[in-house]
């Protein structure tokens, strides 16, 4: 059977035998003779990668630098890479040229069950091996002894495409209709710069109207779990059919089916997280990357890649448009707009009748809090309970509190595998460390001093529902955080009931914060925001600012004007007074501006070289070797080792390599060279080491 790229293998690995991925046929390709396998069978005749998704995984494993099986293991779903078949086989049976008329006069007098089957075979042409009695199945065995019916396997057809049956859609303002206008029919990268409730759904909408008018196929990608519900309802509605879905929270036989769905062509639509920029679509016409600034497109573990940045690649390998859409752009984008390598499309006002919501600081260090909550963050709720809102918390902190601590003595309770603190959640009665899951049960007295006054500081998300039901017993209340929707179908249902206002009082950390469109939402109260106004990382700034105005814009979204509070010890603090006198573009400017001057992304390019081991002498061992080592090439500068902002996480000591370049070209080829050198390094040094091309997060 030829070899074809894209296309399983099974081959021995030591006393295994694993599945694998044909990457290359050339006989000349530089790898030694001595790690290459025999194949010991193939199995597709066809590539399960296209070609067009074929060069993404090739370029990404040569961008990031990661090996070719990590790349695929995070393109194909298990039970592919388990060498299950990507068409389904099915069991039939057939008659055979001697099962003529002659024959079957004969089965009638010595073999009726015999006659009775082969003549339902005749008349059918085929039989369905799985839809048989046991009988049945009998019979057919016996007539395949006599050659006269043969059992075969054949491949079952994909399921066909979706019929579309348009819905109604509302007018486009001004704005929406000149967005729609920028996207092309062939590679483009549009930045959809939209404020929140501006419509920039409605115009993906209709960019997806008009691909698949021309019998292809769209790819939406979103950050999370949590906004695909809403998204794929809205597109039913629109469409006539339910979109595919893939994402995290399917099980590998879902994952499968969906996979083959698309692979078949049956996909119209697909809606996924970040690893669903790998769908095979065989006619694809538009990409979408809704939230494109969201850090939860990057992926932080095993293969680092970003979801939105292969998007674009992928878009320009296979030549179709690039839709970006946010109300908070990365940095990145909006340079990339000014740089006119993106083209830049705003939508600045509210679509309809809906007006941008008022906002207000409140000063906890002069009104104080209870359980979480001010003053005058109560009296706001109470108002807007009263003329019938509904009111969102915010507080991007789960648990019941972040800290235990000894009045008497002072000890706090920490992780003892981390650096860190551990969270009390208060259901359970158990301490947990949201780094690495440790937990213990909270005990009666201190640890250190024996005292029974253990005192939980601070406020999460459980607590501040605690909270709300004692202050308002008779309200429907739901909380959505990772703790609260850990069921099967959880997030579903409280999505649904914020969604209906059959709950008006919601409480949530970042996944209630993007995205989502609850109709009768008024209020929106944040409650940690000084939580990332001194963060150490570049990027902090950035983030609060993106949170911030993300979750505001939940509020008023409909015909009543809403309000947005924020909780803060520092409401002088510089970007807090940018934000509401100047809003996002603002900020953006004033941090676009530091960052120039600072050579930090947009103007650099960064790669962080992160390793960890048991003991902290090795982790800088290895890091020590890799600098007297490496050659650094010009343009390309590199600092440290500096130990991570948590050094121990998970009993792992932790410390990192960071190489800056101001320009991308002078940065590829450096990694190049210091990848292989990795390995030759980590052997002599037991470590566990990762190369993170354009870190989102430098800790």
């Amino acid at each position: 059977m030829p070899l074809v790229t894209g296309a399983r293998v099974r081959v021995p690995f030591g006393r295994r035998r694993v599945v694998g991925l044909v990457w290359e046929t050339d006989a000349t390709a530089a790898i030694e003779a001595s790690r290459l396998r025999r194949i010991e069978r193939v199995l597709d005749t066809e590539p399960v990668v296209p070609d067009g998704l074929f060069a993404l995984l090739k370029f990404a494993s040569s961008y990031y630098q990661h090996a070719p099986g990590e790349v695929v293991a995070a393109a194909l779903p298990r039970a592919l890479r388990d060498g299950e078949a990507l068409w389904p086989e099915a069991s039939e049976w057939q008659p055979e040229p001697a099962l003529d008329a002659e024959m079957l006069q004969q089965l009638l007098q010595r073999a009726p069950q015999q006659f009775e089957v082969a003549q339902q075979l005749i008349n059918a042409d085929v039989l369905a091996h799985e839809t048989l009695s046991e009988a049945q199945r009998r019979a057919l065995k016996a007539l395949a002894d006599k050659q006269l019916v043969r059992r075969v396997n054949v491949q079952l057809a994909p399921p066909a495409a979706p019929a579309i049956t348009l819905g109604e859609s509302p007018p486009l303002n001004d704005e929406q209709a000149t967005a729609l206008a920028m996207i092309p029919s062939d590679f483009a990268v549009t930045l959809l710069d939209g404020v929140t409730g501006s419509g920039k759904t409605e115009v993906y909408l209709r960019a997806i109207a008009r691909v698949l008018e021309q019998q292809r196929e769209v790819l939406v990608l979103v950050p999370e779990i949590g906004l695909t519900p809403q998204l794929l309802a809205r597109f039913e509605a629109r469409f006539g059919f339910r979109p595919i879905a893939l994402h995290s929270g399917l099980t590998d036989a879902e994952r499968l089916a969906n996979y083959r769905q698309a692979a078949g062509g049956a996909a119209r639509i697909v809606v996924g997280t970040r690893s669903a920029v790998f769908c095979p679509l065989p006619q694809l016409g538009l990409i979408v990357v809704d939230e494109e600034h969201d850090t939860s497109l990057k992926q932080q573990e095993g293969f680092r890649y970003s979801a939105r940045d292969l998007a674009i690649v992928r878009g320009q390998l296979e030549d179709v448009p690039v839709v970006l859409g946010s109300a908070t752009p990365a940095l990145e984008s909006l340079h990339n707009v000014a740089a006119k390598r993106y083209r830049g499309a705003r939508l600045t006002r509210r679509a309809g009748h809906a007006v941008p919501p008022t906002v207000g600081l409140i000063d906890t260090a002069v009104h104080g809090t209870t359980d979480g909550l001010a003053g005058p963050m109560r009296d706001a709720i109470d108002r807007h309970l009263g003329d019938g809102g509904q009111v969102l918390l915010h507080i991007n902190r789960r648990g019941f509190a972040p800290t235990v601590i000894c009045s008497d003595c002072g000890h706090i309770l920490e992780c003892h595998r981390c650096d860190a603190r551990f969270t009390l959640h208060a259901a359970q009665q158990r301490l947990w460390c949201h780094h690495c899951d440790a937990d213990a049960a909270l005990p009666e007295r201190c640890p250190a001093c024996g005292s029974g006054s253990l005192r939980a500081l601070g406020a999460g998300s459980e607590r501040i529902e605690q909270a709300l039901e004692r202050f308002y017993p008779g309200e429907t209340i739901v909380r959505i955080d990772s703790d609260s929707t850990r069921r099967r179908g959880a997030l579903e249902a409280a999505l649904a009931k914020a969604t209906s206002g059959a709950a008006r009082l919601l409480v949530g950390t970042q996944m209630l914060a993007k995205g989502h469109h609850f109709p009768g939402l008024t209020l929106v109260g944040v409650l940690n925001a000084d939580q990332g106004l001194f963060g150490s990382e570049f990027r902090t700034a950035e983030r609060l600012s993106q949170s911030l105005v993300q979750v505001a814009g939940r509020a008023g979204r409909e015909d009543r004007r809403g309000e947005v509070l924020i909780q803060t010890d520092f409401p002088t603090h510089p970007l807090l007074a940018t934000l509401l006198e100047s809003g996002y573009a603002g900020f953006a400017k004033l941090a676009l501006d530091e960052r120039h001057a600072a050579g930090w992304p947009p103007f650099a390019h960064l790669a962080l070289l992160r390793a960890q081991a048991k003991e902290r002498a090795t982790v800088w061992s290895f890091l020590d070797a890799v600098k007297a080592a490496f050659d650094v090439p010009g343009g390309v500068s590199l600092y440290g080792p500096v130990k991570a902002l948590m050094e121990r996480r998970a009993g792992r000591f932790r410390a990192q390599l960071l190489l800056h370049a101001s320009e991308r070209g002078a940065l590829l080829p450096a990694l190049r060279t210091l990848r292989p050198m990795l390995d030759d390094l980590v052997q002599r040094h037991r470590v566990r080491w990762s190369l993170d091309v354009d870190p989102v997060d430098l800790a």
